[in-house]
């Protein structure tokens, strides 16, 4: 007898990808879709005074828009001979004091509430937030009189102090529930070893909370950068800032929209950058503790 040879199964060819690559989700394209509209929508008004800013006034104001138009730099050295330096300085000067003395403050109050928490504890938090609900136009006129009696108006002094005044409740809550996931076993094992508060802070906490810091500094700069109704009433030659110097391109002769433009492109490019070199420790600050 012959032996019938037995007939092994057929394994399925395995199927190559597709030369278009994998198959997209109709979920996945309309959200891709959201996320890039959405994106355009922020990016838009940015971009259209990027542009504006190369254009001359008559084409800048014309109705319907230039589309085509010549290039120019013109805004540029004209925005810089109005004085856009001596703002920009003062703008420098005051985010970066006023951020540097709300940390200074902030933080010790922040490591108090985290780590040596009373009854009383919710209650002082609760009231920190509290004053970040102020109206600013509630406070304008009594900051006024009181700015003038004592010399501080149209003083840079004055003006680090109050951004500082108001940047401290951010600083403090968003410090406090960034030392709070910190373990406290690190903490009690540094003080058994003998060290002090300011070993601890600088030594332990702080670098471990470096992203938070990074995140809540930002933010505070960003809040005093861009500031504008304080900065127009309690300022003027000496220690105005860029919003103000903006504002000046709005005249009773009309609005000088190309110049104005080309001094905004020039005032938020700086912030744009610093937040596009510390992106990685924003979203890590901002996100901190959030996963355990």
């Amino acid at each position: 007898m012959t032996a019938v040879p037995e007939r092994l199964p057929r394994r399925a060819s395995p199927r190559l990808p597709s030369p278009l690559g994998r198959r997209i989700r109709p979920a996945s394209l309309a959200l891709n879709l959201l996320t890039y509209a959405i994106a355009l929508f922020v990016f838009f008004p940015i971009l259209w005074t990027l542009l504006t800013a190369f254009k001359s006034e008559a084409d800048a104001a014309a109705t319907p828009p230039v589309v085509f138009f010549h290039a120019s730099l013109d805004n540029f050295r004209k925005v810089f001979d109005a004085g856009y330096s001596t703002y920009f300085v003062n703008t420098v000067l005051l985010s970066g004091g006023s951020t540097l003395l709300a940390l200074a403050l902030g933080l010790p109050a922040a490591y108090s509430l985290a780590f040596h928490a009373s009854k009383g504890s919710p209650k002082v938090l609760s009231w920190v937030l509290s004053t970040k609900m102020l109206p600013l136009v509630g406070a304008l006129i009594p900051l006024l009189v009181i700015y003038k009696r004592v010399g501080l108006f149209d003083t840079r002094l004055g003006m680090i102090l109050l951004y500082a005044a108001f940047n401290l409740p951010l600083v403090i809550w968003m410090m406090r529930s960034f030392f709070a996931d910190l373990p406290k076993e690190i903490l009690e094992a540094a003080s058994l070893d003998g060290a002090g508060f300011l070993t601890i802070m600088t030594r332990i906490v702080l670098p471990l909370t470096a992203p938070g810091l990074a995140a809540t500094a930002l933010l505070s700069v960003v809040f005093s950068w861009n500031e504008f109704l304080l900065a127009v009433n309690l300022t003027g030659a000496n220690s105005g800032t860029l919003p103000v110097f903006i504002s000046g391109f709005m005249t009773s002769e009309g609005l000088f929209w190309a110049k104005m433009s080309a001094a905004s492109t020039l005032a938020v490019a700086p912030v744009i950058l610093a937040g596009w070199l510390a992106q990685r420790s924003l979203v890590r600050g901002l996100t901190f503790g959030a996963v355990k």
